[in-house]
């Protein structure tokens, strides 16, 4: 009797759990639902029914860069270049995310298996300025450009090379996480590698990377989305309207007395595809690069 009641209330229990699940799946979805529900609506507007009675395409055209004509029989032409804006944030985030991973996998090693004078200070002050964020440094950085351009003129403002270099000032966050990962990792392996005649560069590239791709895989995505959806420093350095992200493109959806609730809502979507895709493609990495170091003694 007693293991047929235990046999029930573990039932319950899975069936809850399950319940819980569905629910905060439906919560979860429920904003996306609107999202999508708001552009294919007609005109720009965000009240209305979950499910449109019409349907229409007229938001996903224009923010394809598609002109369309309206039941009045008037042409309407695309007023802001989306696809521009999204590859301009996907060139942006590709380039700042490469350059981020550069550089962190080589100080993480450098933390994580040398020893050399100033290295603790030096670990604890890139946490230190990790804690204060970019948009302090708002002004510092338009200046500093804005000289720099002066030199160098793809440096400059309204330059995507020198956002995607801005974006690197971040890497502190990145260098910590790296090397907190290659300290899982047992040094023997490479000391043995070693012993075989390779050197620190052999080892570092046939045996350490490859047993740190979560990691790796971990800190390109999370660079790349924060580069993606960065604003501040985007609004500072970017002018033209060919040349902005999508991030500072958005805005001029959003007029004083008039907001393309619609158009905005599509174009949101159309940005959110790449990321989607790239979190698709890098999930196996993410999750365990994200709970589990490497292979331990």
């Amino acid at each position: 009797m007693a293991m047929v009641e235990t046999g029930s209330t573990l039932r319950w229990k899975l069936l809850a759990a399950h319940a819980v699940l569905i629910v905060a799946a439906l919560v979860v979805a429920f904003p996306f639902l609107m999202i999508v529900s708001i552009s294919l609506r007609p005109g720009n507007f965000t009240t209305g029914q979950l499910i449109p009675e019409h349907l229409t395409l007229e938001h996903w055209k224009l923010a394809l860069g598609i002109s369309y004509v309206d039941a009045d029989g008037q042409v309407t032409v695309p007023p802001f270049p989306v696809l521009t804006w999204i590859g301009n944030s996907l060139k942006v985030a590709t380039i700042s995310a490469t350059v981020c991973l550069a550089l962190s996998v080589t100080a993480a090693y450098a933390f994580a298996r040398m020893k050399f004078r100033g290295r603790g200070p030096l670990l604890s002050a890139l946490l230190l300025f990790q804690m204060f964020p970019s948009v302090l440094a708002l002004v510092a950085i338009y200046a500093l450009f804005d000289r720099i351009g002066d030199l160098v003129p793809w440096l400059g403002l309204n330059s995507h090379s020198s956002l995607a270099l801005s974006y690197t000032g971040g890497v502190a966050l990145w260098i910590w996480l790296i090397k907190g990962y290659f300290d899982s990792v047992p040094i023997e392996l490479e000391e043995a590698a070693a012993v075989d005649g390779a050197t620190r560069l052999q080892a570092m590239v046939h045996i350490l990377l490859p047993m740190a791709v979560p990691i790796l895989v971990v800190v390109f995505a999370l660079a790349f989305l924060s580069a993606m959806i960065e604003y501040p420093i985007a609004s500072v350095l970017m002018h033209d309207q060919d040349r902005l992200t999508l991030a500072v493109g958005s805005q001029h959806f959003l007029f004083p007395q008039h907001y393309l609730w619609g158009d905005f809502a599509a174009a949101a979507i159309l940005a959110g595809l790449p990321l989607t895709l790239l979190f698709l493609l890098t999930q196996k990495w993410l999750v365990s690069g994200l709970t589990s170091g490497g292979v331990k003694d």
